[in-house]
């Protein structure tokens, strides 16, 4: 059995920003038009007037203050309210792939490794752009890579359930470098109309590399994981073959990003906690054990409920970062954004959590030790 240590990561940044403040501009924008265009349904109670979003909600709701997106313009036309990609022929690139291969770079390049040393390429993330061939197939032919890849979808917690496969790869010798990649395009699946949720997500993509101790490879040991799931419609979104051919002809809010945000709060939660508790409690680690928490991205209040309750106190400054006010939500990649940011600066033997959470519900975990 060898060691798995994560010896480079990656993080591909779109170009374009939206501020809380051009998005609520375009939002309330959107809303006068929707309002005015419906008066009198409006007026005779046939439905309900829309109301204006503001950039101090959308702080304090979730702590988010801009996010990265592909496409700037058509998110920020008040006609559309959504990102508008252009179609590629089938012999192009795909975005994802795209995406993919600029994270993946750049976590080579931090873990000195070239495409030819990879062995697998897990493409983990929330939403797909096709359903075959897999991005992560496309992706090993733009590398030149060999071996073997292939996609899987744990919602927000993809990567971590990711992490977990190739790390067991690794530790039983059926692959000697691993690659998690994370290209998530967030703000396709988000209505964008929706005051309650127009402000969450963002695009990024991550990567991380999974190598062999034993190699003479440093970095971030990966003592052990921890994975779980438990069924839930409380965070859910049906696009799908199934529903467009049904239903191609429809508006359908259903097939974009869905939550039931009180109840993911109240049920969500209490599971990471525990999770969390439970995985240390397994490796022997208290909480003055931990030199940092790197947490799923998907809002502040949720991460500073869980850092409290996993030290016991309110974190420190660093020992609990935060990258939400820059990325805003994106889903699998916003744990691997925090510890590609804020893991550079932790000596030799210090250990670290690295957790996710989301649809499903699934929670994913991973301790890190530096080495």
């Amino acid at each position: 059995m060898h060691t798995p240590i994560i010896t480079g990561s990656g993080v591909f940044t779109p170009e374009n920003v939206i501020t809380n403040d051009e998005l609520v501009e375009s939002f309330n924008a959107y809303v006068d038009r929707f309002n005015s265009a419906h008066e009198e349904e409006i007026v005779k109670g046939e439905i309900a007037a829309k109301t204006h979003s503001n950039a101090d909600f959308i702080r304090e709701a979730s702590g988010i203050e801009q996010r990265y997106v592909i496409d700037k313009k058509g998110i920020l036309d008040p006609t559309r309210m959504s990102p508008r990609f252009e179609s590629r022929a089938d012999d192009a690139p795909s975005l994802m792939a795209e995406m993919g291969v600029d994270a993946i770079h750049k976590a080579l390049a931090q873990s000195g490794r070239a495409p030819t040393d990879i062995d697998l390429i897990l493409c983990a993330a929330s939403n797909h752009e096709r359903a075959y061939p897999a991005i992560a197939v496309e992706i090993q032919q733009l590398l030149g890579a060999s071996g073997f890849a292939y996609d899987m979808n744990v919602a927000c917690s993809s990567a971590t359930f990711g992490l977990q496969t190739a790390a067991d790869m690794v530790r039983t010798g059926s692959v000697k470098c691993a690659v998690v990649v994370s290209p998530e395009v967030c703000s396709a699946h988000l209505e964008w109309r929706d005051r309650d949720c127009h402000f969450i997500f963002g695009d990024v993509a991550t990567a991380i590399v999974i190598e062999r101790e034993e190699d003479g490879m440093t970095g971030f040991r990966v003592v052990s994981t921890r994975c779980a799931t438990k069924f839930s419609n409380n965070i859910r979104n049906n696009n799908g073959y199934l529903r467009r051919a049904h239903d191609q002809m429809e508006d359908r809010r259903d097939m974009q990003f869905m939550q039931e945000g009180r109840k993911v709060f109240k049920e969500v939660l209490p599971m990471v906690s525990r999770h969390i508790a439970s995985h240390l409690e397994a490796e022997s680690l208290g909480s003055d054990d931990l030199k940092r928490l790197w947490l799923h991205q998907a809002n502040k209040t949720m991460n500073d409920y869980i850092g409290k309750k996993v030290l016991g106190r309110t974190p420190n400054p660093g020992e609990q970062p935060n990258i939400l006010q820059d990325y805003a939500n994106t889903s699998s990649a916003g744990s691997i954004i925090a510890f590609s940011k804020y893991s550079n600066d932790m000596a030799p033997g210090e250990v670290g959590l690295l957790c996710s959470f989301g649809a499903g519900y699934s929670v994913g975990s991973a301790v890190l030790q530096r080495v």
